[in-house]
């Protein structure tokens, strides 16, 4: 399994966000779907639901590598909609 780090702007983001890094390596290692990402064409979005948090959907921006997946920023997604 490939490791998981986070950018300094994801831990900033995750901290004002309240958002535990558990519930983003969650949505990244087990999306319900993923989508590209329009403002870099190396990431990708990936969504899943969280239920701790009454199922709100989790949108996290990621770049993986052979090495790792990098998260760029996570943030619940009130419009996000399975394709």
């Amino acid at each position: 399994m490939k490791p998981v780090c986070f950018t300094l702007h994801a831990q900033a983001k995750l901290a004002e966000r309240g958002i535990p890094p558990e519930w983003v390596e969650d949505v990244v290692r087990y999306p319900d779907w993923t989508d590209a990402e329009p403002h870099d064409r190396d990431a990708e979005r990936r969504f899943g639901p969280v239920p701790a948090f009454g199922g709100r959907i989790l949108r996290v921006v990621c770049v993986e590598t052979d090495d790792h997946i990098r998260i760029v920023t996570a943030t619940f997604d009130r419009g996000a909609k399975r394709p």
